[in-house]
């Protein structure tokens, strides 16, 4: 079967003006995770990323951190995260105490987070908004079908967290409960690996970031 390596990407500016750019902490995490990679002899023959900046720059950091040339880099729009800003600025009046978090702490942001996504899985934003819980779903298995057909024994493919998320509820063939569950765990710059031929898929392992599992980087450890 072929493996495939699917990255979060590094910490992003959460609370700035632009979200889609990585941090110093980010660039960092995604360098000691190219690192981890060369020391495990781990060569990829297939590179995808999302279209969003954060995504490509976690892959030009990994590739920093690997200390090897990647010829050939695709994208696939079913890596992009969705718009969670949209997401919380469609709620209707009924949930202006919702909506309000946003601009709150970082935990009152993944409070609300967790439950617009609820709201989003049902169908339940009065607002419009960029593309429905099944559109995005439907992408994300797009993308799955993608990497699944094309070529490629070892793929590394750099995403964010919601896509990571709904990846690994579709191939467990989980309900959307499980993939809003799995999303609030996902730390920047770790891991999943699947396995995967032209029939089937596995999920070998989830949210792992052994780069960062050690004494004096614990504080690196992120989430946003």
């Amino acid at each position: 079967m072929a493996e495939l390596y699917l990255v979060r990407h590094g910490q992003a500016s959460f609370g700035s003006g632009n979200y889609d750019q990585l941090s110093e902490v980010g660039e960092r995490q995604a360098v000691w995770l190219g690192e981890y990679f060369s020391q495990q002899d781990a060569i990829f023959d297939r590179v995808i990323t999302g279209t969003m900046r954060r995504h490509r720059q976690t892959l030009d950091a990994i590739i920093q951190g690997l200390g090897r040339t990647v010829t050939h880099i695709e994208q696939h729009a079913g890596l992009d995260e969705y718009d969670f800003h949209a997401l919380f600025e469609a709620l209707g009046p009924q949930h202006g105490a919702l909506k309000a978090l946003r601009h709150g702490s970082k935990d009152d942001f993944f409070k609300g987070l967790r439950q617009v996504l609820q709201l989003w899985s049902e169908d339940g934003i009065d607002g419009p908004i960029p593309e429905a819980w099944a559109s995005f779903q439907r992408r994300v298995s797009e993308a799955r079908r993608a990497i699944q057909d094309g070529p490629g024994k070892r793929v590394l493919a750099v995403t964010s967290g919601g896509v990571m998320a709904v990846m690994a509820q579709q191939v467990l063939r989980s309900p959307a409960d499980t993939a809003i569950a799995l999303n609030m765990q996902i730390s920047n710059s770790s891991f999943c690996r699947f396995f995967f031929n032209e029939r089937a898929w596995q999920l070998g392992s989830f949210n792992c970031d052994p780069h960062l599992d050690r004494v004096d980087r614990r504080r690196y450890q992120t989430y946003a």
